[in-house]
């Protein structure tokens, strides 16, 4: 059976969390270091459709919107009773799912981060949540050993399908018209939606089922457990495919890669691994935190994943290095003249900063050193972890590849890039971000102070 930690610790949480938020905004602490603002265990991350946003739901009784380039929090969700255990964002984007211990299911509109109605009627807490592929319909799954299937239009309970143990985990078809469930009696099993009636079952799992991914296709399943194993379905032929072994404890989450090829898991040790389908066998395993790994989430891109745990934190992890994105400055030393400079193009700079340092010797970061930029030839700075992509290019940075970088976006530019997704679509103010990237980045003469 899984545990949890008790909720009793929650509201100190966020007395903890607030204590955190109010130093960073004092300047106390690293001012940018991954998703940071829960004061409890997060326990439930999705990332919207577009890639822009994520959602976290945690112990401290909200879930949270952030945006995902800048890592940063955009709002507060807070209208549960209880922590939070699924998040999940419905197809357009601007509407999400949350649910917890308080059985309640909670649909937001996220432009006004107002709740828009709320769905009741589990009598245990809601541990799982899943839409369909159009926004219409909503299931739930809780230890109440029950689903509960919603008409997300009108907030009408559509039916209630009766499970044979406490449920964990919830997928939809692709179609729409079949529903997975896991649960803590170790079987995986399929219901016709549209009448409620059981359609097979996987066995294999020798205790509970913590979580379900279903592939883009619809043809293939990923089921997590505390039996430390994960395990690949044949959905049409209900057969299973193979077991996956890699983890030393309880497995808590999966998912799917938007290509199919590749899935992540994260478990009680704290590591994220990242799976090669075709062989079962891990392609890398990253010590993601010291604590629990809750949930874990592919970007829409396929390119980074984010691991959620009990140590309040979600992290961002380029796959192909299996380096970290956003990594926390720490370095009080290095000079910041981007925060008293009145260049046009200094505040833009302030979101190279946060990855990139302006000095050799300076603090290892996410992203190169941008000392000497211009001119040099890319992937080439000794030391740094370059992917694939940037060691196989073949240019200089100067203006006009610094211009097209940043106008098309690098995954697009460069494909395989650790940076995540982002473009200045105004051709103006990329003019004054690239003049200040030449100033600030220049060599500066012997004895003189860098360029403000």
């Amino acid at each position: 059976m899984l545990s949890f930690i008790a909720p009793l610790s929650s509201r100190r949480g966020i007395r903890a969390g607030c204590l955190a938020a109010a130093l960073t905004m004092a300047g106390i602490g690293p001012a940018v270091a991954d998703f940071i603002g829960h004061g409890g265990m997060v326990r439930a991350l999705a990332v919207s459709p577009d890639g822009s946003r994520v959602l976290t739901g945690s112990f401290d009784y909200t879930a949270r919107l952030w945006d995902f380039v800048d890592q940063t929090e955009v709002g507060v969700l807070d209208a549960h009773d209880g922590p939070v255990n699924a998040v999940a964002f419905l197809p357009d984007g601007r509407r999400a799912l949350t649910a917890g211990n308080d059985r309640t299911v909670i649909l937001w509109d996220l432009e006004t981060m107002k709740p828009v109605r709320r769905l009741t009627g589990h009598k245990g807490p809601i541990m799982a949540l899943a839409v369909t592929a159009d926004g219409a319909v909503a299931a739930s799954g809780a230890w109440d050993r029950s689903v509960r299937l919603w008409d997300l239009a009108s907030g009408a309970a559509l039916r209630t399908i009766k499970q044979p143990a406490d449920v964990n985990a919830l997928a939809f078809l692709p179609d729409g018209k079949v529903l997975v469930t896991g649960g803590h009696d170790g079987v995986v099993r399929l219901w016709d939606v549209a009448s409620g009636q059981p359609l097979g079952k996987l066995e294999g799992h020798t205790l509970a089922v913590t979580q379900l991914a279903v592939s883009a296709d619809g043809r293939r399943l990923l089921s997590a457990g505390i039996d430390k194993t994960l395990r690949l379905w044949d959905v049409a032929e209900r057969r299973q495919i193979r077991i996956m072994s890699g983890h030393e404890n309880q497995i808590y989450d999966v998912a799917f890669s938007p290509d199919g090829k590749t899935a992540l898991s994260g478990g009680r040790e704290g590591y994220l691994i990242h799976w090669n389908l075709d062989t079962g066998k891990p392609i890398r395993s990253i010590p993601a935190h010291d604590e629990i790994v809750w949930s874990v989430a592919f970007t829409p891109d396929g390119r980074f994943a984010l691991t959620a745990s009990s140590d309040e934190v979600v992290r961002v992890w380029h796959l192909a290095t299996g380096d970290r994105i956003g990594i926390p400055d720490e370095d009080t030393t290095e000079p910041k003249p981007w925060l008293t400079s009145s260049h046009a193009g200094a505040k833009m700079f302030r979101r190279c900063a946060r990855c990139h340092s302006l000095s050799v010797e300076g603090r290892k970061r996410s992203g190169p050193s941008f000392a000497g930029l211009f001119g040099r030839r890319v992937g080439t700075l000794p030391g740094y972890n370059y992917s694939q992509t940037l060691r196989d290019a073949d240019f200089e940075w100067n203006d006009k590849t610094l211009f097209t970088l940043f106008h098309k976006g690098p995954e697009v530019f460069l494909p395989g890039t650790k940076m995540p997704a982002q473009r200045v679509p105004d051709d103006e103010q990329l003019g004054y971000l690239i003049d200040y990237l030449r100033e600030i980045t220049a060599p500066a003469p012997t004895g003189d102070k860098p360029a403000q």
